[in-house]
């Protein structure tokens, strides 16, 4: 064996494709790798407790076992190795479980000569320097996705990393700052963090702070005894009671009114609830996630958001890209909406032409993923079935302009229609006539904490573009907790 084989390192390639295989061993021999191939999972499995290689590179799916267990085998050996997994695929389910089992990275085909090197080396020099640490633990089976939920996708480097993340923090029971302009999915993020946990079998409780005035958030949070106030004619269940033993999310935390933030930073310091109008407080076990797309640094400033609870909320951080900055998984993103917003409406996929793809990706997209899934939604259904192309996703672009179908949220983010659905589907759910009172108080939360931001707090000129006066204003500020 040359002296530049032994100093480059031996591996383990598991690959089921012939000429696949043959490509990267030629790529990795030429690096000055030893390779050995082989193509079956369980064979592979078999040598997990033998020497003889410093790290391991298997694709995700091969006969057999697949690479997941052949993970989990080489985890549990005496000797630990970095693995590798290799896949076609890019839901983020399967980056994250990998990352969650200990896979030391994971490669999604096609990767380039380059990306693949680098992965090695670091792999292998990583092997050499912990031969014999400690091992992690072990992860659960993947429980994929849930409820219907839609996948969370993404080719890009960027996104690759945020799967990885989301694999090393699902399990810990640390509160998870999730941070992102409107649109970018941030909810599907605090799912994965559920999904992937030991609470995945427990409630996931989704919460928009925004959405609601503060006493009827108060509520919403904490739960409220009959008589507490007035029209509270039954006791309530609040939502961090809901989802004891599970994970709350909590979505626009920038909007939490000072005075709930004390009750808040209450629970995550001791795991105590105390409902409205009670004198007893219940204990909860409940994994708290939050979400924002405002600079929680400048709130702390403007003595608008507690710094104590800053420090609570972020145990770990994940900060999601805008569309604009991983435009590489446009493609992948389209296919998918094609598909959901074809299968809802019960009508076969239209095809996606290269010009599509092409306009798309030229675009800003203010509102990030969500926006562009509303435009092919609309356009899905402008198309009658026929191709789509870039007219067509034009018309639904123009469609969303104007205030009858277009953004709230800065950014064209939030839609009105997104606003009236969920006021209604959480009518539906909870058997409670509150839909009018929470959607006509959050449009004007919304379009109120807005106009503050914009206008840098200015209530003068607030109250000029809205139309109100200044007492008004105030009145309006006070009942919404702003």
């Amino acid at each position: 064996m040359s002296a530049a084989v032994t100093k480059a390192g031996s591996l383990l390639v598991v690959e089921d494709d012939p000429d696949f295989a043959a490509s990267l061993e030629s790529i990795l021999q030429s690096a000055g790798y030893e390779v050995r191939l082989l193509d079956d999972g369980a064979a592979a499995a078999k040598l997990a407790g033998e020497g003889g290689f410093d790290a391991v590179l298997t694709d995700f799916r091969l006969p057999g076992m697949g690479g997941l267990n052949v993970l989990d085998t080489f985890r549990a050996a005496r000797v630990l190795r970095p693995v590798i997994l290799m896949t076609a695929h890019s839901h983020a389910d399967l980056a994250i479980e990998a990352t969650k089992r200990g896979a030391f990275d994971f490669l999604i085909k096609p990767f380039d000569v380059d990306e693949l090197l680098a992965t090695m080396a670091k792999a292998v020099h990583a092997g050499r320097l912990r031969n014999g640490s400690v091992r992690m633990s072990e992860g659960h089976d993947d429980p994929g996705a849930k409820n219907g939920v839609t996948p969370m996708l993404g080719r890009s480097r960027v996104m690759q990393q945020i799967f990885k993340d989301i694999g090393r923090i699902a399990p810990s029971n640390a509160s998870v700052l999730i941070l992102g302009e409107t649109g970018t999915g941030k909810e599907l993020v605090a799912r994965a963090l559920w999904q992937h946990s030991r609470r995945g079998e427990g409630p996931f409780i989704a919460v928009n702070c925004g959405a609601l005035p503060q006493g009827l958030l108060e509520s919403e949070l904490f739960g409220h005894v009959r008589g507490a106030f007035t029209g509270a004619v039954t006791n309530r269940v609040g939502r961090f009671e809901q989802a004891d033993g599970g994970t709350l999310f909590l979505d626009e935390i920038g909007d939490l009114p000072m005075a709930l933030q004390v009750k808040l930073l209450r629970v995550l310091q001791d795991g105590a609830v105390q409902p409205l109008g009670s004198s007893r407080e219940l204990t909860v076990d409940v994994r708290v996630i939050v979400a924002t797309n405002q600079p929680l640094e400048r709130l702390i400033a403007e003595q608008r958001f507690r710094e104590d609870l800053f420090y609570r909320v972020n145990g770990a951080v994940i900060r999601l890209p805008p569309l604009r900055e991983r435009r590489e998984d446009i493609p992948i993103l389209v296919r998918l909406f094609v598909g959901l917003a074809s299968a809802d409406l019960g009508q076969a996929s239209p095809d996606v032409s290269p010009e599509l793809l092409d306009f798309l990706g030229s675009q800003p997209w203010p509102g990030n993923v969500r926006q562009l899934q509303q435009a092919i939604r609309r356009a899905v259904i402008f198309s009658n079935g026929y191709p789509l192309t870039p007219d067509l996703v034009e018309k639904a672009l123009e469609g969303a302009a104007g205030f009858g179908t277009g953004g709230l949220a800065e950014g064209g983010g939030e839609t009105l229609d997104d606003l009236v659905a969920a006021a209604l589907d959480r009518a539906h759910k909870s058997g409670e006539g509150r839909a009018y009172e929470e959607l006509v108080s959050g449009v004007e939360r919304k379009l109120i904490s807005m106009a503050l931001r914009r206008s840098g707090g200015h209530l003068g000129q607030v109250a000029g573009w809205l139309g109100i006066s200044r007492v008004t204003l105030r009145k309006k500020m006070s009942e919404l907790g702003l």
